[in-house]
């Protein structure tokens, strides 16, 4: 499932210590900064470190190396095997792990704050200083092989990959992030050493924590750990898709049940109407039972069991795409729901109660998101890495009041045109 980020466009921190209501900042010398903030009630600390690389920079003969660098981090590193990596938090009832996003590569830890220090120590570790042993790239080669295999297997999950090409065909945004078992099967020492020697960069770095610790404590322990990284800077530049063309696809695969993609590019992380559209995109498709396309699709007509409205900005576009599964016979009934949904915003201003209702949701999710202290911890680094900035929750509910039915309305008009929309199917084989 793809996250949401939709926080607001900010300047970037122009001091080494940034001190708001919700987190603190430090800049190491080598441009790596500290993001912490400290909540008092908790015994847990939350600590992660986000690297501004992603699938969006690999080359075509790279495809899936940033996933794969991913894997092997935990297989080895200057002064620790695969299996005292694997056992240096799981022993103290911690919990270690890591993602790969378009944008972003994240390791990150959850222990009690006791333990903070082996978890910023080990990130560290595995982050700066892992060696990529042969005998294991081969044995993690054929894991992520049959991770492939998995997602082939499940077609709810592979058509929202495959989806993503038919929105950017030829770029990288439009690739699996897992890569393909040809690029997969190529990948070395070599290639690992390059690909990060190419795209880190200290500045576009940054350590996150959530916990009760003191900010000081945080800062001493990072400089103790990632103070010697030397300075790194890199010349990458992300170029933005330049066209797009609606496309229209089918695909039969060994399945029960048809499954439906459609959708568009969409807005970018750093455009105003990035925070009306994903309202309006909850409205339709969010996670509520009572979403407009739930309501019609499966409590009304029952030809779905879940479908899902999906807006992700990037920082220089962005993805709409609406994906549902039903019986084949049914299939066009329900996207002729979902077009008769979309032309219901298009040409229906939403009433104040309807709106204020709408408003009052979209707080309640954001508000109990953010109750997750993980979940804090990585949207911080993500927002820092992307805006300079992590808006308070006060702040986007300003925000988000500020948002009038005719702003939706015209967000609507602009991005629920079908005529944009692109469509892939898978249809059971007959």
């Amino acid at each position: 499932m793809k996250r949401n980020n939709i926080r607001k466009r900010g300047n970037p921190e122009t001091t080494s210590l940034t001190l708001t209501e919700e987190y603190q900042i430090h800049t190491l010398a080598n441009g790596i900064r500290i993001a912490h903030k400290q909540v008092p009630y908790t015994q847990i600390a939350h600590c992660g470190i986000m690297l501004d690389i992603g699938s969006r920079d690999e080359l075509p003969h790279q495809q899936g190396l940033a996933h794969f660098w991913e894997h092997m981090a935990f297989k080895g590193t200057e002064k620790r095997s695969s299996y005292h990596i694997i056992n240096r938090l799981e022993n103290v009832g911690g919990e270690l792990n890591a993602y790969t996003t378009k944008e972003k590569i994240c390791f990150h830890a959850s222990v009690l704050d006791d333990h903070f220090d082996k978890a910023m120590d080990l990130l560290a570790d595995i982050t700066f200083h892992s060696v990529f042993p042969e005998k294991q790239i081969e044995r993690e080669r054929n894991v992520i092989l049959e991770e492939m295999s998995m997602y082939l297997d499940s077609p709810e999950d592979a058509i929202q990959d495959d989806f993503d090409q038919s929105v950017f065909p030829d770029h990288a945004l439009g690739n699996n992030i897992l890569g393909t078992a040809e690029t997969v099967s190529s990948f070395g020492k070599e290639e690992l050493h390059q690909f990060i020697n190419e795209n880190i960069d200290t500045e576009r770095i940054v350590v996150s924590s959530v916990s009760r610790l003191p900010f000081s404590k945080v800062v001493r322990t990072a400089e103790k750990y990632l103070g010697d990284v030397p300075h790194r800077r890199t010349s990458r530049v992300r170029i933005a898709p330049q066209s797009y063309s609606p496309v229209t696809q089918q695909k039969e695969r060994p399945i029960q049940q048809a499954q439906c993609a459609m959708g568009q590019p969409a807005y970018s992380l750093l455009d105003d109407r990035r925070l009306p559209f994903f309202m309006l995109v909850n409205l339709l498709g969010g996670p509520g039972m009572n979403s407009r396309f739930n309501l019609s699709l499966r409590e009304k007509y029952g030809f779905v069991y879940s479908i899902e409205g999906n807006y992700t900005p990037y920082l220089d576009t962005g993805f709409m795409g609406i994906f549902f599964g039903t019986e084949k016979k049914q299939l066009n009934k329900s996207i002729s729901l979902i077009h008769k949904e979309l032309k219901r915003v298009r040409e229906i201003p939403l009433s104040v109660l309807q709106l204020h209702q709408t408003k009052v949701q979209l707080m309640g999710q954001l508000a109990m998101s953010e109750e997750s202290n993980m979940s804090f911890m990585l949207m911080m680094a993500k927002s820092l890495l992307d805006t300079g900035r992590v808006d308070s929750l006060p702040e986007i509910f300003a925000e988000i009041e500020q948002i009038k039915s005719q702003d939706l309305q015209e967000i609507a008009q602009e991005m629920f045109n079908e005529q944009n929309f692109s469509y892939l199917t898978f249809l059971p084989e007959d």
